[in-house]
């Protein structure tokens, strides 16, 4: 695969990877290799950053969208986002309500559509 797509499967910013894992192609054993034993460029990167939006969001607990909204769209350190969750500023507690009302919402209507499909097939199995 793909060293960028490898570095997403990782978790990692593709920037911040080294130049020989930026160069190269990855296979699906090495990718295994190194999500079961990372090497110290991986753990570093994975404690420090910078971190891709996806795990800034997630760090943060709210949505990739949110972070825009904030107008954050560079990768942040660790450090970066532990500031930020220390200052606590407003948006951060109003992205964070809004992005807990949204997966609410979500398990909501994934439920309605499991209940939807639990009643459908209780009808077939009525009508055999």
């Amino acid at each position: 695969m793909k060293p960028e797509t490898a570095a997403k499967k990782l978790g990692v910013l593709f920037s911040a990877t080294p130049a020989e894992f930026r160069a190269g192609v990855v296979s699906r054993d090495e990718l295994n290799a190194m999500q079961q034993e990372p090497p110290a460029w991986l753990t570093e990167l994975r404690r420090n950053g910078p971190h891709p939006k996806q795990v800034v969001a997630a760090k943060l607990g709210v949505s990739i969208s949110g972070l825009a909204r904030a107008g954050i769209t560079e990768p942040l350190t660790t450090a970066e986002i532990e500031q930020i969750k220390a200052e606590q500023p407003e948006w951060l507690e109003r992205e964070r309500s809004v992005y807990a009302e949204a997966r609410k919402e979500a398990a909501c209507l994934k439920q309605q559509k499991r209940e939807k499909q639990d009643k459908q097939e209780k009808r077939e199995r009525q009508r055999r």
